[in-house]
């Protein structure tokens, strides 16, 4: 026994060198990778470091969760000779996808549609918060729930597995209005609009709600729309925030999409503003 207490002491001792010497180089590699990202990668790792740990999000996403049950509650008072609907989109709306943006941003890597089709083939994403319990709720209002999104036809049985892991209400084809040829929303929407009175519109990029988004505006194009449109949102349009990723970058960009992760960055600096000191 007077071995074995000194023995144990020093096998313990071990360990933790090697478990504190592991997660040295883990902190090391991690923060040499993003020192060689561009200004467009870190910033996502940011965001999403944000969006999965700032209580912030988490309020900023039920305060638009909240004022949307306010407006269910609103119209179904109501009489409508069509029933009621709302339309929502699924990515970083209903599905948050910033483990698939932070391991691609870690590794200065941008997006692209093989891994990012990989990651939904999982069908893991967890839900925005707030999300599952305004949907589920307006559903039992009776209001039908429509998901148009941008993802393609081969994601489909997927990404109603992933709607189906919470049991969100209308998760069935039927109700599932993928992209066929053209990302704009506009076709789907007029085509939910033929039977159904849309009381609502869910989103994270401006082109969810509106056709004048569509058709690569520019920045200063999709500041006039919006505040054309400015009585709207909170009434018919809501957003959630997405710092990450949206058509606000490819403005930025002017929707170049071949440009080297330099000339972007030369952009970001071009039109960030700065203190003078």
């Amino acid at each position: 026994m007077k071995t074995f207490f000194p023995l144990l002491f020093f096998a313990i001792l071990l360990i933790s060198f090697k478990a504190a010497k592991t997660s040295s180089a883990l902190t090391t590699q991690n923060l040499k990778a993003i020192d060689t990202n561009s200004l467009v990668n870190a910033g996502k790792v940011w965001a999403a470091l944000y969006q999965q740990r700032a209580a912030e999000y988490k309020a900023l996403c039920f305060q638009a969760y909240n004022i949307a049950r306010e407006r269910i509650d609103r119209a179904v008072k109501k009489h409508s000779k069509k029933p009621y609907a709302v339309i929502t989109d699924i990515d970083e709306t209903l599905l948050d996808n910033s483990p698939y943006d932070a391991q691609r941003a870690l590794h200065n890597l941008d997006y692209d549609s093989k891994t990012w089709k990989q990651w939904t083939a999982k069908a893991i994403a967890d839900t925005v918060p707030g999300a599952p319990s305004f949907f589920k709720y307006a559903a039992s209002k009776g209001v039908k729930i429509f998901y148009i999104t941008n993802r393609d036809e081969d994601e489909r049985t997927a990404t109603l597995t992933n709607l189906q892991l919470y049991h969100l209400p209308n998760a069935d084809d039927a109700h599932l209005l993928l992209r066929q040829g053209s990302s704009s929303k506009e076709s789907r929407r007029l085509q939910v609009l033929l039977k159904y009175n849309i009381i609502l519109l869910c989103g994270d990029n401006l082109p969810d709600f509106d056709a004048l988004y569509d058709n690569k505006p520019s920045e200063e194009s999709r500041r006039a729309v919006t505040e054309k449109l400015r009585k709207e949102f909170g009434k018919r349009y809501i957003v959630i925030p997405n710092p990450s990723y949206g058509d606000f970058e490819g403005a930025l960009f002017k929707f170049n999409y071949k440009l080297t992760p330099a000339q972007k960055d030369s952009v970001i600096r071009s039109l960030i503003k700065t203190s003078p000191f």
